[in-house]
């Protein structure tokens, strides 16, 4: 019999124990940061990929080359944008992880306003630094959002020429890469319909997948602006909540004083009361 009973307060403790640690997790947060790193991810990872996959387009269908030496040439451009690729995949990883900390903290300081986790005028701060550096990072994944949206339009507008090309008989398309600023105005690197490149290009898969990369990219870098405002949120409210909380606390330690004083105030006088009786 005892020992059915210690089994029962001991499932019963680990049952308090469990709902206790389910109550400390901060799903809001959870949620913005599985949000962030699928963006990330798709974002970093198309976007390399579509990259790797320009850079064949243009070795392959419009016959460039790498320039010798240290001219700053298209090539050298998408080398810079992966590695520009790696350093955001890294770093957004870290910031993930470490608003998820900060949401663990604010969550167990709101929860047990009394316990381990004291609110400090340090966090305070933390919560306002993470407030400030999300927006900077929201407005700096709109800025990736708006760059991303032009490889898009770019390969919008080839898949449209090689789609009228099959559409329209005996027509005359041409694509000049001068257009797009991806070389300069003394190279003429122009792909027409009626070359066997362009035929070649158009029916490859080499193409047709790039574009869509580049779409998956955009995407990405969407669900990365939709998670930095998600823990805008999060954020906002989470220094509200604190902000309440250390007013509280201040208020129940000013109530808690004038209540120990009262009750040594009647108690003096108790005391005098009952020096003057005897």
């Amino acid at each position: 019999m005892e020992e059915n009973m210690e089994e029962g307060q001991t499932q019963k403790g680990c049952f308090e124990c469990c709902i206790k640690c389910l109550g400390g997790i901060p799903y809001a947060s959870l949620i913005a940061t599985i949000l962030l790193y699928a963006g990330v991810a798709l974002f970093c990872g198309c976007g390399h990929e579509a990259l790797t996959g320009t850079v064949n387009i243009l070795q392959t269908y419009f016959e460039m080359a790498r320039t010798a030496g240290d001219t700053l040439d298209v090539f050298t451009m998408i080398d810079i944008f992966k590695y520009v690729i790696y350093g955001i995949a890294a770093a957004f990883f870290v910031y993930g992880i470490l608003l998820m900390v900060e949401g663990f903290f604010t969550t167990g300081a709101i929860k047990d306003l009394y316990g381990d986790f004291k609110i400090t005028t340090c966090g305070r701060c933390v919560s306002a630094w993470f407030i400030m550096l999300t927006y900077l990072f929201m407005l700096a994944w709109l800025g990736v959002t708006a760059f991303t949206s032009l490889p898009v339009y770019m390969y919008f507008n080839l898949w449209t020429i090689c789609r009228n090309a099959t559409l329209v008989d005996e027509a005359s398309f041409c694509l000049d890469l001068r257009q797009f600023g991806i070389v300069t105005v003394g190279e003429e690197k122009k792909l027409c319909s009626s070359s066997d490149n362009f035929i070649r290009m158009c029916e490859s898969t080499e193409l047709n997948m790039t574009f869509h990369l580049f779409i998956v990219a955009l995407a990405g870098a969407g669900a990365a602006v939709i998670a930095m405002v998600h823990y805008l949120m999060v954020l906002s409210a989470n220094w509200a909540y604190v902000k309440d909380a250390c007013r509280m606390q201040k208020y129940e330690d000013i109530k808690s004083k004038e209540e120990q004083e009262l009750h040594d105030i009647h108690s003096t006088r108790s005391k005098e009361r009952l020096n003057a009786y005897t």
